[in-house]
């Protein structure tokens, strides 16, 4: 792929996790918050996920790519052992 390309891909996915965010933007408003801590925690752990995820599909060092995506399985953990907790 041309560098063209790979702008394009990242333009893409920058799209589709901004319209992700806006949705559990839209779905947190229809639910009242029963932990404001713990749902900012949550909404903390979502960004830094996509952060990683971002930096996992941009990386070529392999190394760091596998140190991402345990980041990346660790922000899963938590972001689900959390919202088990606010269920």
């Amino acid at each position: 792929m041309g560098d063209g390309a790979e702008g394009l891909v990242d333009a893409q996915a920058r799209l589709q996790d901004r319209l992700a965010e806006l949705e559990q933007q839209r779905s947190n408003r229809r639910r009242p918050v029963k932990d404001p801590e713990s749902e900012r925690q949550l909404e903390s752990l979502r960004l830094a996920r996509a952060e990683v995820e971002r930096q996992a599909s941009a990386t070529g060092h392999p190394v760091r790519r596998d140190q991402l995506i345990q980041a990346k399985a660790e922000l899963d953990r938590r972001i689900a052992e959390l919202t088990e907790k606010l269920a």
